[in-house]
């Protein structure tokens, strides 16, 4: 009866492992020989040793704007839409683009022009509003992509589709496909961690998922740390709980885990012994890396006043650099706020004045420190805002989702400095030159990796898995 117990206790995941090979006979048999192997094993055999080719990149800092900046109050000066406000958008230009519901039922789409003023900067003469004006300082550092484009049309799709190559939940994210391709550059802290701010405007719920490893192993997720005492919850060790104590109860847990890993095969206890460890690690890296007090004067001027108040996106962008220099992999700093349905200009103003500083702040702070060359930086959202006033024309109007046309910049490792790539037309609706998918940004940043999104893949459920699915194409024009 022990015997038979033993072999009935297993999980779903295992027991459907460990019968794929024998259904469908020898035929089948022949197309899965690996996968008496592990998920994570089978992948790395079919996508080859990482990475494919000389990285240019080592980390990414991705600065996540959710809810979609204004492209049009901010980086694409559009003089014509000053000219033509108040006047309807021809259906030539609209041609039955697809609408949220908020804007279905209009009868009217009247064009509105930025309130923004716009000036060109440095050597590249790229365009910014004046609600840019650190970030303008440094435009010669700057790819600015004004043709970025996307299928989705709603905010959680949208994020979804950027964070994980799908608009539907259930894939991986990008911060986890480099965490299991690539590893961590410190075993004391996390290849991918996420940082959240909440900006001055309407806020769009994020779904951890977004940051999950989905099939990939667990310990690939992304790890949140959180503004205040207690960066990384439940790390500190409990009331009356000594370190050495903490110690010997992770060796009797793992030797209990290693034990289970055995007779089951589970690659999840696998990454539940991973993140034991790491947990374990963390509770010394992770008060060295939170505390600022070895910051000096100078760093804080640069960053803005906001960078001492914990969980603020300049605190939260030094916090980024601090990370990157002590080599982790991926950080995703999330920025919430920026869903302009109505007043765009006076939201805008208060989520630039937000962001500006610091996010121009790092990219100096990185470049200043020798880390720019290897590092990369990704500023933009996940679709942008409409050329037309978002209900009846008023001081304080709004702008619709925009997904035919947006701006994002990247900076450093491996990118062109002092760039604009692609164009909209006079009215700020399509892409005329040079349009950049989802997958194709996507693709080029696995490229920068070293990465050749073609090739890396994960079997599962049948089927062979990669960030871009089916489709995507590396941006050359842009890299160095």
């Amino acid at each position: 009866m022990e015997e038979l117990k033993y072999h009935l206790n297993v999980n779903r995941r295992t027991f459907l492992h460990r019968s794929a090979i024998g259904i469908g006979g020898l035929a089948l048999g022949a197309l899965l020989q690996d996968s008496c192997k592990s998920a994570h094993d089978n992948s790395r055999l079919s996508m080859g040793a990482l990475p494919h080719f000389p990285p240019k990149a080592k980390r990414i800092i991705y600065l996540f704007q959710s809810g979609a900046p204004s492209q049009l109050e901010l980086y694409d000066w559009k003089p014509k839409l000053r000219d033509l406000n108040g006047q309807e958008l021809p259906a030539s230009v609209r041609n039955g683009q697809r609408l949220t519901g908020m804007t279905a039922n209009q009868k009217s789409f009247p064009l509105v022009g930025s309130k923004v003023d716009f000036k060109q900067y440095g050597q590249s003469g790229s365009w910014f509003s004046d609600l840019l004006p650190h970030t303008a300082k440094i435009a010669d550092d700057l790819c600015i992509i004004k043709s970025m484009h996307t299928e989705a049309i709603n905010h959680d799709p949208a994020v979804t589709f950027f964070q994980t190559g799908n608009q539907q939940p259930g894939r991986p994210s990008i911060g986890s496909w480099l965490s299991y391709g690539l590893g961590s550059e410190n075993s004391n802290l996390p290849a991918f961690v996420v940082l959240l701010s909440r900006g001055k405007g309407n806020i769009q719920p994020l779904a951890s998922r977004v940051w999950g490893s989905a099939f990939l192993p667990s310990e690939h997720q992304g790890v949140q740390f959180r503004g205040g005492a207690d960066p990384v919850l439940y790390l500190n060790n409990a009331e009356g709980l000594d370190s050495l104590s903490r110690r010997k109860m992770l060796d009797v847990l793992s030797q209990l885990n290693h034990h289970q890993l055995e007779k089951f095969g589970d690659p999840e206890i696998s990454a539940r012994i991973s993140q034991y460890e790491m947990a374990h690690r963390m509770q010394t890296s992770v008060p060295d890396l939170t505390d600022l007090s070895d910051e000096p004067d100078s760093t804080f001027k640069l960053y803005g006043a906001e960078a001492m108040i914990p969980g603020t996106y300049a605190a939260n962008c030094l916090l980024a650099r601090r990370m990157c220099e002590r080599g982790v992999r991926f950080v995703q700093l999330y920025n919430m706020g920026w869903d302009a349905h109505s007043d765009v200009t006076g939201m805008t103003s208060r989520l630039a004045k937000d962001v500006d500083q610091a996010s121009a702040a790092l990219v100096t702070d990185l470049k200043q420190r020798g880390l720019l060359e290897d590092t990369l930086v990704v500023w933009g959202g996940e679709f942008g805002r409409t050329n037309f006033s978002q209900g009846l024309m008023a001081d304080n109007f709004g702008r619709d989702h925009h997904p035919r046309c947006f701006t994002i910049w990247m900076a450093g490792a491996g990118i062109k400095a002092g760039i604009t790539y692609g164009e909209t037309d006079d009215f700020g609706y399509n892409i005329v030159q040079n349009p950049v998918h989802v997958h194709d940004f996507q693709a080029t940043l696995l490229h920068l990796f070293g990465i050749d999104h073609e090739r890396f893949v994960f079997p599962y459920q049948g089927r062979r898995f990669r960030l871009t699915d089916v489709s995507g194409s590396v941006v050359h024009d842009i890299l160095s």
